[in-house]
């Protein structure tokens, strides 16, 4: 069709192919990145804090240790769990989880003051046991080696704690801890050091060994503060939170999520998604006003050639439709060429990490891209789907050329 067209209108499709490429790229990476970066940070979350958490309802908002007995009956069940079905009679069909639990490990919280060459910092030890899964926590370890168990007299501290207080691993330093008024002192030694990246975590706490904690506290071999229940499939996390808090668990005892312990960080996650709604909203625009754009250019370009069809007996609906197709052919070629820039822009990004993040600020210091296939689905067929449906109203120009006027229009 454009074989016989000038310069100007062939300029004129390409930047109409290249928009749509953009736009699509855009479209693209901007899911990608909204979804690798709200995943790592999930990860993160629940790499060092597990999905759910089983403690004495008083110790829900605060870090405070109220011991309760390690029950090896209630453990071996919540990890015999495999599936769960919603609890509202109700609903129908049922709803049922994905998967179950994986692991439950127990745990001790303990607040401290670490003091080290006339410093003080105020710190939470996490005291683990031998059930403690070490493979979550050793993919933050920036220290070397692996991490396998943790002896008595060792503690595993956060990057932010070893930089304030000038610490390296094998250094050694004093804890003081406050019992029933009375102060008393541990020696530890440096384990190794850990860094999330989450400011929560790196900030208020270490690893300590559980029976330490025990000791200071003057607690049984069998007691603990709290349960740490992981669990198979995120999307479960709910379903398998009430299911524990209303079968599993004795009413003394309350079962939370780390959504419910921490929402505002995952409000903040959710948030983002308006970013990204507007961004593609944007290229879509940008998209479809160069597709306008082009098609009424070449109607208008080719209106001889309308109004010779419309002399011989073309409809109007049979004009417009080879015009519709033409342009269509511009939008998938665009949107082919989008699927190339964002795939290829989204596995460097990934392999080579150019696009770089304030760490503080986002919790990572990159940009990681996840490309979901039914993302990419759905940018393809709703970018072919929204300008085909735009492009309908301006190809209704073709029935306003008069076949007399532009046959003898030079």
């Amino acid at each position: 069709m454009t074989s016989g067209g000038g310069g100007f209108t062939r300029v004129i499709l390409w930047i109409a192919t290249g928009a749509v490429g953009l736009s699509v790229a855009v479209m693209i990476i901007s899911l990608g990145m909204m979804t690798g970066f709200k995943q790592e940070i999930t990860k993160k979350m629940f790499g060092f804090w597990g999905h759910i958490h089983i403690s004495d309802p008083r110790s829900i908002r605060s870090y405070e240790a109220l011991p309760f007995d390690y029950d090896t009956n209630l453990v071996k069940s919540i990890e015999s769990i495999d599936q769960v079905y919603a609890s509202d009679p109700d609903v129908s069909p049922k709803v049922s989880s994905i998967g179950g639990v994986s692991h439950v490990q127990s745990y001790i919280y303990l607040p401290g003051i670490i003091t080290h060459d006339n410093q003080m910092e105020g710190i939470v030890l996490k005291g683990l046991g031998d059930d403690y899964n070490w493979q979550s926590i050793n993919a933050y370890n920036v220290s070397g080696g692996e991490w396998t168990s943790i002896a008595i007299d060792e503690l595993i501290i956060s990057q932010v704690t070893a930089d304030r207080l000038r610490l390296k691993t094998g250094d050694k330093l004093i804890l003081h801890f406050v019992r029933e008024g009375r102060q008393l002192q541990r020696r530890f030694t440096i384990k190794g050091i850990y860094k999330t990246g989450l400011e929560e975590s790196d900030t208020k706490f270490a690893l300590a060994s559980i029976d330490r904690l025990r000791e200071v506290l003057e607690w049984k071999d069998n007691q603990i503060s709290g349960l740490e229940i992981v669990i198979d499939n995120i999307d479960d996390l709910n379903l398998i939170t009430d299911f524990v808090y209303r079968n599993e668990i004795p009413p003394n005892l309350y079962a939370e999520n780390i959504r419910e312990k921490f929402p505002s960080l995952f409000e903040w996650l959710e948030l983002q998604d308006i970013n990204t709604v507007v961004i593609i909203g944007l290229m879509l625009a940008v998209a479809i006003i160069n597709m306008i754009t082009a098609l009424l250019i070449l109607i208008l370009e080719r209106t001889q050639m309308i109004g010779i069809l419309k002399s011989i007996g073309a409809r109007d609906m049979s004009i417009r439709q080879v015009f519709l197709w033409f342009a269509m052919f511009i939008t998938v070629g665009g949107i082919l060429l989008g699927n190339i820039l964002g795939l290829g822009l989204a596995f460097l990004q990934d392999k080579y990490h150019f696009i770089k993040l304030e760490e503080a600020d986002y919790y990572l210091d990159y940009a990681p891209v996840v490309v979901l296939p039914w993302h990419l689905l759905l940018v393809n067929l709703g970018a072919l789907l929204i300008i085909a449906l735009c492009l309908i109203a301006p190809s209704f120009l073709v029935s306003k050329i008069n076949p007399i006027k532009t046959i003898h229009f030079q």
